[in-house]
């Protein structure tokens, strides 16, 4: 068996075992579909924060904010 041939085009990476060849999508920055939907999240929870904070929460408000700046967003820059 050959060894697997990496050959990038486009943003498309295929790699190459024998006669078969496989495609994988990944975008420029290399972030996959749970990185985003990890970013998504973070990002509704910072935008629920702030709205909650001008309502006058002073529990639930900082709890989101915290959570969406300090554990969905470093996730999702970090999950690959």
């Amino acid at each position: 068996m050959k060894p697997a041939v990496k050959v990038k085009k486009g943003g498309v990476e295929r790699k190459t075992v024998g006669r078969k060849t496989k495609e994988a999508t990944s975008d420029a920055l290399g972030f996959s579909a749970r990185s985003y939907w990890l970013f998504a999240a973070g990002f509704a929870s910072i935008i629920i924060g702030y709205v909650m904070l001008s309502k006058g929460s002073i529990t639930l408000a900082p709890i989101l904010l915290v959570l969406g700046y300090c554990a969905l967003v470093p996730l999702a820059i970090f999950v690959k």
